[in-house]
């Protein structure tokens, strides 16, 4: 499998080297129709928005999560969550399913309080069960369909998913031992600062404001965080803050303003540039697309 020489040459792709924000309610897709375009071979890269949960069904080859490889064979169910650097070296004619999930899917079937989202955090290959299987089949089956509720169904679906593959983490601690898992923790500083984020990212903390909590220097946080992460303290305080407005926006009916004060924001207008730098569109822009993209798919 090919890897770039320098850390800075890891691209960040949105779905497999396509940029953009995710067109629909979620993706799913073969293994054969994606990896055949890229002759098999994936090069690294990472998603800052995106995570997926890939299915080997037949044939295999090797999966690099972070700084771990995994021979991959079938039956085999490997998890990259938001950030994490990944790539594919496929036998010639491996199959199974791709499903991404946009990070305001995650927010929305995932529950706090269960603590699938700190096992789903972490890149994985655990053995897949039956039920695995039929899950993804019926939500390549539903997604390529057009019928009534098409969104509620696959959002549905995809929430048995996300816990079975989180099931299976647990189910088979060893595929969570591995290097790369314990990389993106060092010090149990990475896993402090995400509860802290979780808490105050409506607060607009700071950098600074984060360091102090944790007891430790800005550029120590920032440092660790890019180590465990591949981002800067300051690219995971923005992205969560735009995450969490995404979600609002394709999720309730709140005007743009509402979304802003909801966010913390005193200027919707300052709002709306932070979001158009991070996203590349207006806040307005983004429901409007994403709302096509619903009336199409359900």
């Amino acid at each position: 499998m090919s890897q770039s020489p320098a850390a800075s040459s890891i691209v960040d792709y949105n779905l497999f080297g396509e940029f953009g924000d995710l067109p629909d309610v979620m993706h799913c897709e073969t293994i054969v129709a994606r990896a055949a375009l890229h002759d098999w071979e994936v090069t690294p890269h990472r998603h800052a928005r995106l995570h997926q949960i890939l299915l080997v069904s037949g044939g295999g080859g090797r999966a690099r999560l972070e700084e771990s490889e995994h021979r991959l064979e079938p039956a085999l169910l490997v998890n990259v969550p938001l950030g994490a650097i990944h790539g594919f070296s496929f036998i010639p004619a491996t199959d199974g399913w791709i499903v991404t999930l946009a990070g305001e899917m995650l927010d929305q079937i995932l529950e706090p309080r269960e603590g699938l989202r700190q096992v789903l955090g972490r890149p994985f290959v655990a053995p897949a069960t039956e039920m695995v299987r039929a899950v993804m089949e019926q939500i390549h089956g539903e997604f390529a369909g057009r019928r009534f509720a098409r969104a509620q169904v696959l959002r549905s679906l995809c929430g048995v998913l996300a816990g079975l593959a989180a099931r299976a983490a647990e189910d088979h601690p060893a595929a969570e031992d591995h290097p790369a898992a314990e990389g993106r923790a060092p010090g149990a500083l990475h896993k402090r600062f995400s509860s802290l984020l979780e808490a105050h990212f409506l607060d607009h903390w700071t950098v600074t404001d984060y360091a102090s909590a944790l007891a430790v220097t800005p550029v120590h946080l920032s440092r660790t965080l890019r180590a465990a992460t591949g981002f800067a303290a300051s690219r995971l305080i923005r992205e969560r803050l735009i995450r969490e407005a995404r979600r609002q926006l394709v999720y309730t009916n709140l005007s743009v303003s509402a979304v802003a004060y909801r966010l913390g924001f005193d200027d919707p207008a300052y709002f709306s540039r932070v979001f158009a730098l991070a996203t590349g569109l207006s806040p307005r822009g983004f429901r409007d697309r994403r709302r096509q993209a619903g009336a199409t798919g359900e």
